[in-house]
């Protein structure tokens, strides 16, 4: 008696649904150089270098698709980068930065979520130097009109800063397990690169290069693979866990806050 052949698959039978697509943001690049460090370090090449390290930690876990708005040392205007976000169809935008201040004494982590006004005078001056990085190439949202900037703002859905602000929770927390953080680490301003409507979008500061310490920590890989296993953290913690942001300050239990 012949063997009965093996079930044919039903077309109907449902595809795996792909894999979420976290979109990472090496900030600066090309001729826009960033911040640049009291050793002479380059934000852009700090910036990309975690990126990338980022970048195959999460997809050597197997949860992520993973892509990056560039690849090599490229400018890429601000409006740009929202696009890439928006035509992939990214789950999570993550922009990296280690920007610089001019208290030299001024060093560790944060997290910063798109609002309309500033949380604090140092976040308003940092949002002010990033959206400027446009003034390398290009017309930028610098120029746009105030009536349509109110309706770019408007677009942000409550929904989409309820998914960054809980990125930012999760941020905060595990970085704060791991490397020091500036103090109140959890802020907002209108940061332009966060602007996608409905992409839940965060800008991470790793760190600053007006500060000696924080510049030669982010030289050395090892520091970077451990601000990219903690941001990983955080992104695992983010898609595991939905539901309304996360009320009060956003502050870890046990982190090191310096500033």
């Amino acid at each position: 008696m012949a063997a009965a052949a093996p079930p044919r698959s039903s077309s109907r039978t449902a595809a795996r649904p792909p894999l979420p697509l976290v979109l990472l943001d090496p900030g600066h690049g090309g001729k826009d150089p960033g911040a640049i460090g009291v050793s002479g370090t380059y934000e852009k090449h700090v910036a990309l270098a975690s990126a990338q390290e980022l970048q195959r930690q999460l997809i050597a876990s197997g949860r992520y698709r993973v892509e990056l708005t560039r690849t090599r040392d490229v400018f890429i205007p601000l409006q740009d980068r929202v696009g890439i976000a928006q035509r992939r169809g990214a789950a999570l935008f993550v922009s990296m930065h280690a920007d610089a201040l001019s208290d030299h004494g001024v060093r560790g982590a944060s997290v910063y979520t798109l609002a309309d006004t500033a949380s604090d005078a140092q976040t308003a001056a940092l949002a002010r130097r990033e959206n400027a990085a446009d003034r390398f190439g290009g017309p930028s949202f610098r120029d746009t009109p105030p009536e349509v900037a109110r309706i770019l703002t408007s677009l942000v859905r409550r929904e989409t800063r309820t998914g960054s602000a809980r990125m930012a929770h999760s941020v905060v927390g595990e970085l704060g397990r791991d490397v020091p953080l500036l103090q109140n680490p959890a802020r907002h301003a209108g940061f332009m690169v966060l602007r996608a409507a409905d992409i839940p979008s965060v800008l991470v500061e790793m760190g600053f290069m007006s500060n000696r310490q924080d510049e030669a920590a982010l030289r050395r890989p090892d520091h970077r693979a451990r601000v990219a296993a903690a941001m990983k953290r955080a992104v695992d913690a983010y898609f595991a866990h939905a539901g309304p942001a996360p009320a009060g300050p956003l502050q870890p239990g046990a982190a090191r806050t310096t500033g």
